[in-house]
């Protein structure tokens, strides 16, 4: 079993789940830690999480009707910039979620937050790890990305304001100015 697996079981099931509304909805795969996740501290190897992550993005992309307009204009999906907290480990066999949803946009870029989630002892939800990543559509024939509002309009959505940005969310785009005009 290998990440690859993980992949083609992920497309081939996300034609059969309902469809998202990208702007309300989350997307909410269900996983179990295999020995090839591991690193040598025998918990998921810090990589894992990132594309396990990507998981979530694809089936948002599919399930939210966007793959169509990805395939039909050969557009890119990139991840602009990426943030991640770890907070418990996750050890062998063991069962967990990652939920992504949208959270913000740009003019440009979609912000997506991704939790990593385990049941506890109590069955009560514990979260292994919390990421923000910046993303978007990179249309190679035009050089450059495709506006969000475009994006929404593909799958028949009216691109309104962004939510306004919780401090955490807030703080990642104010990072990614900083970074940007020190390149």
């Amino acid at each position: 079993m290998n990440l690859w697996l993980r992949l083609l079981h992920l497309i081939i099931a996300s034609f059969a789940r309902p469809r998202l509304d990208p702007m309300t909805d989350a997307s909410c795969l269900g996983f179990r830690v295999w020995p090839h996740d591991l690193d040598i501290s025998m918990h998921v190897n810090n990589s894992r999480y990132w594309a396990l992550m990507d998981l979530g993005r694809i089936d948002l992309i599919i399930r939210s009707g966007l793959w169509r307009a990805v395939v039909r204009h050969r557009w890119a999906p990139i991840v602009n910039a990426a943030t991640i907290r770890f907070r418990r480990e996750l050890r062998l066999f063991r069962r967990f979620r990652v939920e992504t949803r949208i959270v913000a946009w740009t003019q440009t870029f979609v912000v997506m937050e991704h939790r990593v989630v385990t049941a506890g002892r109590a069955g009560r939800d514990i979260v292994a790890a919390v990421a923000l990543a910046s993303t978007g559509l990179y249309d190679r024939k035009a050089k450059c990305y495709v506006p969000v509002e475009r994006l929404f309009a593909e799958i028949g959505l009216v691109a309104l304001p962004s939510p306004e940005p919780s401090p955490d969310v807030a703080a990642f785009l104010a990072t990614g100015d900083v970074v940007r005009q020190a390149a």
